[in-house]
């Protein structure tokens, strides 16, 4: 019995370590091809138009500009001094695999330069420009990784000043496309606007998906025949909560339901013929997780 436990727990061990491995070279792999689509953005739209959106990446074709350097050494230049600084200033939290992103990215930058330009019109460049270093971005973070630059710099900042990260975040990259707009012009300053803005939106895609769910509060004078058409006819699952009606002072039950968006419709008809009177708030809901409902939470599992 003794042995047949301590197989067992070898046997568990091995299985959590084989997990935990095959997790990171996921984590890794989602660096690796997030980095190589930032790359590829970045010499197919954004520095053959001097579209600067930001950034490192931005500053490396403000440069570029001015002086004809490569906008690899000068990504070099700069992210291998911000995660020193952040490294000693903010201790270890960065980890490895923002030092790797730190590197890989104006590495690949270099091996992919020699790709010809798909377009010369900014704004085309802009927009297709912002969505692939959205893309690469949001990878990278669903690879729980960094890429470094500004982001380094920007908590920095807000370790030592207590402004908001995102504000930091907002202050460094307006900072670049306002140069931007001095040096290259305030037309091209204009267009990094809108890439920025189209990487922001598709980093969030990436992050929780085209599906939207909806979550319903249900609260009516009949809370049981409703849990049960719910529990039975609909074939979802929910939640109950206690509430306190703020005029009467009444208890009150507060059903709670996630659906799909392609049941919706069968959700208001069903209350709607228990409890005319039934008061239901919908509204959107980006991810989630749990049973019925598919890892990413991005929708409802076939």
């Amino acid at each position: 019995m003794a042995a047949d436990s301590l197989r067992g727990r070898r046997r568990k061990g091995r299985t959590t370590r084989e997990s935990l491995w095959g997790r990171r070279l996921w984590e890794y792999l989602l660096l690796m091809s997030g980095s190589l689509i930032i790359a590829l953005s970045f010499n197919l739209f954004l520095s053959p138009n001097q579209v600067a959106s930001g950034g490192v990446t931005g500053i490396s074709i403000i440069v570029n500009a001015l002086t004809g350097i490569e906008p690899a050494l000068t990504q070099w230049a700069l992210n291998i001094p911000l995660f020193i600084v952040g490294a000693w200033l903010l201790g270890g939290q960065f980890g490895v695999k923002t030092a790797i992103g730190s590197l890989i990215l104006p590495l690949m930058i270099l091996l992919t330069r020699g790709v010809p330009a798909l377009t010369d019109n900014i704004l085309l460049a802009s927009i297709y420009g912002g969505m692939l270093v959205g893309l690469g971005l949001g990878l990278v973070f669903r690879g729980r990784g960094s890429t470094g630059g500004l982001d380094l710099a920007a908590q920095i900042i807000h370790r030592y000043t207590g402004i908001a990260l995102g504000l930091c975040v907002a202050m460094l990259d307006g900072a670049v496309i306002v140069t931007a707009g001095f040096v290259l012009s305030p037309e091209k300053a204009l267009y990094a606007l809108i890439g920025l803005f189209v990487t922001s939106k598709t980093i969030n895609v990436v992050q929780i998906g085209f599906s939207f769910s909806k979550v319903a509060f249900i609260i009516s004078r009949e809370p049981e025949p409703i849990r049960e058409a719910i529990l039975f006819e609909l074939d979802r699952g929910l939640t109950k909560l206690q509430a306190i009606g703020g005029y009467t002072g009444e208890e009150r039950t507060v059903l709670m339901v996630v659906v799909g968006q392609t049941e919706v419709s069968r959700l208001k008809e069903l209350v709607r013929r228990i409890d005319p009177k039934a008061f239901v708030i919908l509204s959107d809901t980006n991810e989630v997780l749990g049973e019925g409902f598919n890892k990413s939470g991005s929708g409802l599992t076939p």
